[in-house]
């Protein structure tokens, strides 16, 4: 390293070095930008208007506040209180307005319908999809097939008690278990599975006597299902004309639904959610074009 009393100018370039050198490369004592250095100096400046104005300086058991007073959790509640404010007003509204009303005022009509997303991809999508589409045991919320009904007031009747939930008003409907408890054989099982399936155009198996699972049918399913498949919502029971069942759509799937039903549970949201969000959410999941 060369001796830093002995600085000299670099050949090349012709600034001056610091007399640093290493390997033979010199460091070249260029000074800084003047608009770097003004820059620089402007933000010490501002940090110490900062520390005036702002809340910036930590205490033993608080912090400086500043000329300013400025609290971000403050403001940040007020605003809470602003937003929510405004959303009672519309919330209110709704509560208010019958289900079938709330269509036809645009203005509410979006409230209820940007709130009930919300509240479903809160509440409801982990179950139902984001889009409302389900899944195996999960209902599909945009088709046609609506077990307890698809009207407004159904919906929200749902929504409000669920499906054998432990609500006392909570929509029930068990099936038994036919197989499992022994109310048929095994045979007979597969007569009624595949005797549904037939109606239903799955594809059936061979050699099964479809007339003695149609008698089966009649003696065992019918009082809910329908004489014609075409089932009860009343109780809960779907059609089994088409093969849009639940809990998958092949004979396998029948069998096993016939022998050890799943029987799936909606929790009632009357005690979870304000009766605007849950109104909210009817109209919202109404939306989706499969309801009635």
């Amino acid at each position: 390293m060369a001796d830093i009393h002995n600085k000299d100018v670099d050949r090349v370039s012709g600034v001056e070095t610091t007399g640093h050198e290493w390997d033979g490369l010199k460091e070249l004592n260029n000074p800084l930008p003047r608009w770097w250095l003004y820059s620089f100096y402007a933000c010490i400046a501002w940090a110490v208007v900062y520390w005036v104005l702002y809340p910036s300086w930590p205490l033993i058991s608080s912090y400086s506040t500043g000329v300013l007073g400025a609290n971000q959790r403050l403001e940040a509640l007020a605003a809470l209180d602003e937003g929510i404010a405004g959303r009672s007003q519309f919330a209110d509204k709704i509560v208010a307005t019958p289900l079938e009303d709330i269509s036809t005022d645009q203005e509410l009509l979006q409230f209820a319908l940007a709130n009930g997303q919300a509240a479903f991809g809160d509440n409801c999508a982990p179950c139902h999809g984001s889009g409302g589409t389900g899944a195996e045991g999960y209902p599909n919320l945009q088709d046609d097939t609506w077990l307890w009904g698809g009207t407004l007031e159904d919906v929200h009747t749902t929504l409000l008690y669920g499906i054998r939930s432990d609500h006392d008003d909570a929509r029930i409907g068990d099936m038994p278990a036919f197989g499992r408890d022994e109310l048929l054989s095994r045979e007979e099982v597969s007569q009624v599975a595949n005797f549904v399936a037939s109606r239903a155009d799955v594809p059936t198996e061979d050699g099964v006597d479809l007339a003695a699972g149609e008698t089966l049918y009649a003696d065992n399913c019918a009082a809910c299902h329908g004489d014609n498949l075409e089932g009860i919502q009343e109780t809960g029971a779907p059609s089994l004309m088409s093969a849009n069942y639940l809990y998958g759509n092949s004979l396998e799937d029948i069998k096993a639904q016939i022998h050890t039903p799943r029987n799936g549970v909606m929790p009632a949201w009357v005690d979870r959610l304000d009766p605007a969000t849950i109104k909210s959410l009817t109209v919202y999941v109404h939306s989706f074009g499969g309801g009635q």
